[in-house]
């Protein structure tokens, strides 16, 4: 049944041409042989017969023409005076199409055509022999067939534009949808980049660091480079358990090794990360203003990795001989950072293009995270030599 509809409806035209022959078949014998076809004007019947004919042919492809031909053909019918004929059916056909796919002032139209037709009609050939009444019902009957055809036709539009509004809120839910998937999908690379670099580029250059200092020291000085190699070692096991944490985020499903994540790092595990730095032959000063207290897991995570990629920094960058100072300060609304070195500095062009890190990762990792509470950061050479990353870092997010 199904093969059939859509048969029909994706060959609407030879469909209704099998019905136009049809009826100007039918009308044809019915205007030359019936018993009343000695009154009527069979030279008239040929261009009405023919006008309903292309009519119901052509209704589904150009509805609104079609509707002007119909009512042409029975105006012409009204006034050659050839009565109603099985090819008027076209009429009703016509009005179901324009009230289908017609515009809203097309689809007015063949509503009132639908009215006026059965009317004009019934004054054009009265039954003689019938009432008032009999002929009110007579009306009646001849004009319902063809206001029932432009509702049907009108509420299939109405289904068909409601299908249509629900297919194209759908499709753009569904765009919505991906568009949402691929800014997440960025948002989180770009969180994962940021936490491999601060990882790595802390991690790796403490221990190459080591690395240096144990192999210049090993034939002179034994306990310093075993004390260098340990450092190493717990260097590498801290920068792995960090990438386990990041991999066990993107494993889903996967258990956590040892039954738990390794946790964030914190505020208060900047003391331990400046610990590490002096264990490598940096001196940093630490100082700690205010009243510590427990802080948004967001800021903790953010002043965590801005002093470890600030302190790594200092070693890659500000000379073998460079000292680095860090200084938390808590206000009643936010936590404030400063780091800062002695060192060779940077030019102010490479802060301007995002970073003095290689590639430029550093600082712009620095941006995006402080720009994820909601902070500021400022970054860029003192004035009397070194450089400086100052941040603030508001408590909103805590609200």
């Amino acid at each position: 049944m199904q093969r059939l509809y859509d048969f029909i409806h994706s060959h609407q035209t030879w469909v209704d041409g099998f019905w136009a022959v049809l009826l100007v078949l039918l009308s044809v014998v019915t205007g030359t042989h019936g018993p009343q076809a000695a009154h009527w004007d069979r030279v008239a019947i040929v261009p009405v017969v023919l006008a309903l004919g292309v009519a119901t042919t052509l209704r589904s492809r150009m509805p609104e023409r079609m509707l002007l031909l119909a009512t042409a053909a029975g105006a012409l019918q009204l006034l050659a005076d050839v009565p109603i004929l099985p090819a008027d059916f076209a009429l009703l056909m016509t009005i179901y199409s324009v009230a289908v796919a017609g515009s809203v002032k097309a689809s007015r139209a063949a509503l009132a055509v639908a009215l006026l037709a059965a009317p004009l009609a019934q004054l054009r050939w009265p039954e003689e022999n019938s009432s008032l009444v009999g002929n009110v019902v007579i009306l009646v009957f001849q004009t319902v067939p063809l206001v029932f055809a432009w509702v049907l036709g009108d509420a299939r539009r109405t289904r068909s534009a409601y299908f249509a509004q629900l297919e194209e809120r759908a499709a753009r839910l569904e765009r919505e949808r991906e568009t949402q998937a691929k800014i997440a999908v960025a948002a989180e690379r770009a969180r994962i980049a940021r936490e491999l670099h601060d990882v790595v580029a802390h991690n790796v250059s403490v221990m190459v660091v080591q690395a240096d200092g144990a192999a210049y020291v090993l034939d002179t000085a034994p306990e310093q480079s075993k004390k260098a190699l340990e450092t190493i070692s717990a260097t590498g096991r801290q920068a792995l358990a960090e990438m386990r944490r990041l991999l066990g985020v993107l494993r889903t499903g996967e258990q956590p090794v040892n039954g738990e994540y390794v946790p964030q790092p914190d505020v208060a595990q900047i003391e331990d990360l400046v610990e590490q730095c002096r264990g490598a032959g940096l001196t940093v000063d630490f100082k700690v203003e205010g009243s510590p207290r427990p802080l948004p897991s967001g800021v903790e995570l953010t002043a965590y990795r801005i002093v470890q990629e600030a302190l790594t920094n200092v070693r890659k960058h500000a000379g073998p001989e460079a000292g680095a100072g860090v200084r938390l300060v808590y206000f009643d609304d936010g936590l404030g950072l400063l780091v800062e070195d002695d060192g060779r500095g940077a030019p102010p062009e490479l802060c301007a293009a995002g970073g003095a890190d290689g590639q430029g990762q550093g600082l712009i990792g620095m941006r995006e995270r402080v720009g994820m509470v909601g902070g500021t950061l400022d970054a860029g050479p003192r004035p009397g030599g070194g450089f400086r990353i100052s941040a603030l870092l508001p408590l909103r997010s805590a609200l």
